[in-house]
Protein backbone atom coordinates (compact mmCIF):
# COMPACT_ATOMS: atom_id res chain seq x y z
CA UNK A 1 0.00 0.00 0.00
CA UNK A 2 1.44 3.36 -1.00
CA UNK A 3 2.28 6.05 1.54
CA UNK A 4 -0.62 8.14 0.28
CA UNK A 5 -3.00 5.42 1.47
CA UNK A 6 -1.75 5.37 5.04
CA UNK A 7 -2.58 7.31 8.18
CA UNK A 8 -0.17 6.99 11.09
CA UNK A 9 -1.59 8.10 14.43
CA UNK A 10 1.00 8.51 17.18
CA UNK A 11 -0.42 8.61 20.71
CA UNK A 12 1.61 9.63 23.75
CA UNK A 13 0.08 8.38 27.00
CA UNK A 14 0.61 7.19 30.55
CA UNK A 15 -1.34 4.53 32.38
CA UNK A 16 -2.05 6.64 35.47
CA UNK A 17 -3.72 9.38 33.42
CA UNK A 18 -7.52 9.00 33.34
CA UNK A 19 -7.69 11.42 30.42
CA UNK A 20 -5.55 8.95 28.44
CA UNK A 21 -8.10 6.20 29.17
CA UNK A 22 -10.89 8.51 28.05
CA UNK A 23 -8.85 9.60 25.03
CA UNK A 24 -8.22 6.00 23.98
CA UNK A 25 -11.95 5.31 24.18
CA UNK A 26 -12.72 8.36 22.05
CA UNK A 27 -10.02 7.48 19.54
CA UNK A 28 -11.42 3.97 19.12
CA UNK A 29 -14.77 5.46 18.17
CA UNK A 30 -13.15 7.94 15.78
CA UNK A 31 -11.06 5.20 14.18
CA UNK A 32 -14.14 3.07 13.58
CA UNK A 33 -15.93 5.90 11.79
CA UNK A 34 -12.79 6.82 9.87
CA UNK A 35 -12.43 3.33 8.39
CA UNK A 36 -16.00 3.60 7.13
CA UNK A 37 -15.30 6.98 5.52
CA UNK A 38 -11.90 6.02 4.09
CA UNK A 39 -11.93 2.24 3.52
CA UNK A 40 -8.81 2.42 1.31
CA UNK A 41 -6.66 4.03 4.00
CA UNK A 42 -4.54 1.83 6.24
CA UNK A 43 -4.57 3.22 9.80
CA UNK A 44 -1.44 2.52 11.84
CA UNK A 45 -1.51 3.34 15.55
CA UNK A 46 1.82 3.96 17.29
CA UNK A 47 1.66 4.09 21.08
CA UNK A 48 4.40 6.12 22.76
CA UNK A 49 4.80 5.73 26.54
CA UNK A 50 5.27 8.73 28.81
CA UNK A 51 6.04 8.34 32.51
CA UNK A 52 4.38 11.28 34.20
CA UNK A 53 5.78 10.34 37.63
CA UNK A 54 9.04 8.43 37.11
CA UNK A 55 10.19 9.20 40.67
CA UNK A 56 7.38 7.21 42.31
CA UNK A 57 8.97 4.24 44.13
CA UNK A 58 8.65 0.82 42.52
CA UNK A 59 6.34 -0.17 45.38
CA UNK A 60 4.10 2.85 44.70
CA UNK A 61 2.63 5.43 47.08
CA UNK A 62 -0.66 5.68 48.97
CA UNK A 63 -3.08 7.09 46.37
CA UNK A 64 -5.23 9.26 48.64
CA UNK A 65 -2.27 10.78 50.47
CA UNK A 66 -0.45 11.46 47.20
CA UNK A 67 -3.35 13.44 45.74
CA UNK A 68 -4.10 15.31 48.93
CA UNK A 69 -0.51 16.57 48.95
CA UNK A 70 -0.70 17.34 45.23
CA UNK A 71 -4.05 19.17 45.26
CA UNK A 72 -3.99 20.60 48.77
CA UNK A 73 -7.03 19.09 50.50
CA UNK A 74 -9.45 16.15 50.49
CA UNK A 75 -12.14 18.46 49.12
CA UNK A 76 -9.94 19.43 46.18
CA UNK A 77 -9.36 15.75 45.48
CA UNK A 78 -13.11 15.07 45.55
CA UNK A 79 -13.77 17.90 43.11
CA UNK A 80 -11.11 16.68 40.72
CA UNK A 81 -12.29 13.08 40.86
CA UNK A 82 -15.88 14.17 40.28
CA UNK A 83 -14.78 16.10 37.19
CA UNK A 84 -12.92 13.09 35.84
CA UNK A 85 -15.66 10.53 36.54
CA UNK A 86 -18.34 12.77 35.03
CA UNK A 87 -16.25 13.31 31.89
CA UNK A 88 -15.70 9.57 31.58
CA UNK A 89 -19.37 8.80 32.16
CA UNK A 90 -20.40 11.22 29.43
CA UNK A 91 -18.61 9.03 26.86
CA UNK A 92 -19.70 5.69 28.31
CA UNK A 93 -16.85 4.87 30.70
CA UNK A 94 -17.53 4.10 34.36
CA UNK A 95 -14.53 4.82 36.59
CA UNK A 96 -14.17 3.89 40.26
CA UNK A 97 -11.39 6.13 41.54
CA UNK A 98 -12.39 5.37 45.14
CA UNK A 99 -11.13 1.80 44.65
CA UNK A 100 -7.56 2.90 43.87
CA UNK A 101 -5.24 2.39 46.85
CA UNK A 102 -1.79 2.79 45.25
CA UNK A 103 -0.24 5.36 42.95
CA UNK A 104 2.03 3.06 40.91
CA UNK A 105 5.29 3.54 39.14
CA UNK A 106 4.28 2.63 35.58
CA UNK A 107 7.69 1.50 34.26
CA UNK A 108 6.95 -2.23 34.72
CA UNK A 109 3.61 -1.93 32.96
CA UNK A 110 5.11 -0.01 30.03
CA UNK A 111 7.90 -2.56 29.67
CA UNK A 112 5.26 -5.30 29.63
CA UNK A 113 3.35 -3.46 26.90
CA UNK A 114 6.51 -3.25 24.80
CA UNK A 115 7.06 -6.99 25.20
CA UNK A 116 3.44 -7.60 24.22
CA UNK A 117 3.96 -5.57 21.05
CA UNK A 118 7.02 -7.62 20.13
CA UNK A 119 5.04 -10.81 20.77
CA UNK A 120 1.75 -10.02 19.05
CA UNK A 121 1.90 -6.59 17.43
CA UNK A 122 -0.47 -3.69 17.98
CA UNK A 123 -3.53 -5.89 18.51
CA UNK A 124 -2.00 -7.59 21.55
CA UNK A 125 -0.57 -4.27 22.75
CA UNK A 126 -4.00 -2.64 22.67
CA UNK A 127 -5.69 -5.63 24.31
CA UNK A 128 -3.24 -5.44 27.20
CA UNK A 129 -3.55 -1.65 27.30
CA UNK A 130 -7.32 -2.00 27.70
CA UNK A 131 -6.81 -4.47 30.57
CA UNK A 132 -4.33 -2.17 32.31
CA UNK A 133 -6.55 0.90 32.04
CA UNK A 134 -9.63 -1.01 33.18
CA UNK A 135 -7.76 -2.74 35.96
CA UNK A 136 -6.50 0.52 37.39
CA UNK A 137 -9.39 2.91 36.85
CA UNK A 138 -12.34 0.53 37.13
CA UNK A 139 -11.15 -2.18 39.53
CA UNK A 140 -8.52 -0.37 41.58
CA UNK A 141 -5.78 -2.90 40.78
CA UNK A 142 -2.14 -2.00 41.44
CA UNK A 143 -0.61 -1.99 37.95
CA UNK A 144 2.83 -1.40 39.41
CA UNK A 145 2.71 -4.76 41.20
CA UNK A 146 4.42 -7.71 39.49
CA UNK A 147 1.76 -10.26 40.50
CA UNK A 148 -1.04 -8.02 39.24
CA UNK A 149 0.72 -7.52 35.92
CA UNK A 150 1.19 -11.27 35.59
CA UNK A 151 -2.56 -11.82 36.10
CA UNK A 152 -3.55 -9.10 33.62
CA UNK A 153 -1.08 -10.42 31.05
CA UNK A 154 -2.57 -13.91 31.39
CA UNK A 155 -6.01 -12.48 30.60
CA UNK A 156 -4.81 -11.49 27.11
CA UNK A 157 -2.84 -14.68 26.54
CA UNK A 158 0.71 -13.47 27.17
CA UNK A 159 3.01 -16.39 28.07
CA UNK A 160 4.59 -16.27 31.52
CA UNK A 161 8.13 -16.10 30.11
CA UNK A 162 7.23 -12.84 28.33
CA UNK A 163 6.03 -11.41 31.63
CA UNK A 164 9.23 -12.53 33.35
CA UNK A 165 11.33 -10.89 30.63
CA UNK A 166 9.42 -7.64 30.99
CA UNK A 167 9.99 -7.64 34.75
CA UNK A 168 13.72 -7.92 34.09
CA UNK A 169 13.73 -4.80 31.91
CA UNK A 170 15.47 -2.14 33.97
CA UNK A 171 14.90 1.55 34.41
CA UNK A 172 12.19 4.05 33.75
CA UNK A 173 10.60 4.57 30.35
CA UNK A 174 12.25 7.05 28.01
CA UNK A 175 9.97 8.91 25.62
CA UNK A 176 10.88 9.39 21.98
CA UNK A 177 9.59 12.94 21.75
CA UNK A 178 8.74 15.80 24.05
CA UNK A 179 5.05 16.60 24.35
CA UNK A 180 3.31 19.23 26.41
CA UNK A 181 0.83 16.83 27.98
CA UNK A 182 -0.94 13.53 27.56
CA UNK A 183 -2.84 12.23 25.80
CA UNK A 184 -1.21 13.72 22.74
CA UNK A 185 -2.25 12.66 19.23
CA UNK A 186 -0.17 13.15 16.09
CA UNK A 187 -1.59 12.50 12.60
CA UNK A 188 0.87 11.72 9.80
CA UNK A 189 3.29 14.19 11.32
CA UNK A 190 1.11 17.00 9.95
CA UNK A 191 -1.49 17.67 12.63
CA UNK A 192 -1.53 17.20 16.40
CA UNK A 193 -3.98 17.49 19.27
CA UNK A 194 -3.51 17.39 23.04
CA UNK A 195 -6.06 16.27 25.60
CA UNK A 196 -8.99 13.86 25.70
CA UNK A 197 -10.75 15.28 22.66
CA UNK A 198 -14.21 14.30 21.47
CA UNK A 199 -14.36 11.53 18.90
CA UNK A 200 -15.75 13.99 16.37
CA UNK A 201 -12.72 16.26 16.73
CA UNK A 202 -10.33 13.33 16.41
CA UNK A 203 -12.19 12.15 13.33
CA UNK A 204 -11.92 15.60 11.79
CA UNK A 205 -8.16 15.67 12.39
CA UNK A 206 -7.74 12.18 10.93
CA UNK A 207 -9.73 13.16 7.86
CA UNK A 208 -7.72 16.34 7.31
CA UNK A 209 -4.44 14.44 7.68
CA UNK A 210 -5.25 12.14 4.75
CA UNK A 211 -7.08 14.63 2.56
CA UNK A 212 -3.96 16.79 2.20
CA UNK A 213 -2.23 13.80 0.57
CA UNK A 214 -2.67 13.08 -3.16
CA UNK A 215 -5.04 10.40 -4.35
CA UNK A 216 -7.20 10.08 -1.22
CA UNK A 217 -10.92 10.76 -1.23
CA UNK A 218 -13.54 10.04 1.34
CA UNK A 219 -16.22 7.47 0.74
CA UNK A 220 -19.02 8.97 -1.29
CA UNK A 221 -17.08 12.12 -2.20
Amino acid sequence: MSASNKLTVTIHFDLICPWCFIGKHQFAMARGKFTQMFPAVDVETVWQPVQLLPDVPASGLPFAEFYERRLGSPEAVRRRQKQVTQSASSVGLDLDLSAIERMPNTARAHHLLNRASAQGGVALYEALLDRLFAGYFQRGEDIGDAATLRALAAEVGLPSHIVDAAQADAGNVATTAAVEGVPHFGFNGRLSLSGARDAAILLMAMSKAVQVLPGIEGAGS
